[in-house]
């Protein structure tokens, strides 16, 4: 009995050392997304940022403050920061629906709310584009249903 206990302990040993060697599977494409938005949905800097590749091209549309290109995770930090201020901390990503998978890009369809002070309200659809390598969100690009809503409120 027990040199049937060691080989057993010595085999699980074995198989445990093996495994432990091989090297992690990155996440899906879709779960990457999927992580990263319920971190903005719940207003989790770090998580939002953990996802993000640290040189991540972020194309934001329009013609406002905050549009163009950000060229690096910290770009893409400061402007939620900045959105978060400008809407008196009521911007909310208020849902989210997939719509498909391409290999490692993934196409998603949200819904944005905010409301300002002056009285300018933000309540527009987004369609989002991220590319994902590496369990890192490598490129973003923003589609909105109604740029000029968000012209508007963001303003110039």
């Amino acid at each position: 009995m027990k040199k049937i206990n060691a080989f057993i302990f010595l085999m699980t040993c074995v198989v445990f050392q093996h495994y432990a060697q091989q090297p992690a599977t990155p996440p899906q494409p879709d779960q990457v997304v999927r992580e990263f938005l319920f971190g903005v949905q719940q207003h989790d800097r770090e998580k939002v940022k953990s996802m993000l590749h640290p040189q991540v091209q972020w194309e934001q549309p329009g013609n406002n403050r905050l549009s163009g290109t950000k060229k690096s995770a910290e770009e893409v930090m400061e402007m939620g920061r900045i959105m978060g201020e400008w809407s008196e901390r009521t911007l909310r990503l208020a849902s989210i629906e997939q719509c498909g998978t391409n290999g490692n890009t993934v196409a998603v369809r949200l819904r944005w709310t905010a409301a300002q002070p002056t009285g300018k309200v933000l309540d527009v659809g987004n369609v989002d584009i991220y590319t994902v390598e590496n369990g890192k969100i490598t490129h973003a690009r923003i589609y909105s249903e109604d740029i000029f809503q968000e012209d508007r409120f963001w303003g110039k």
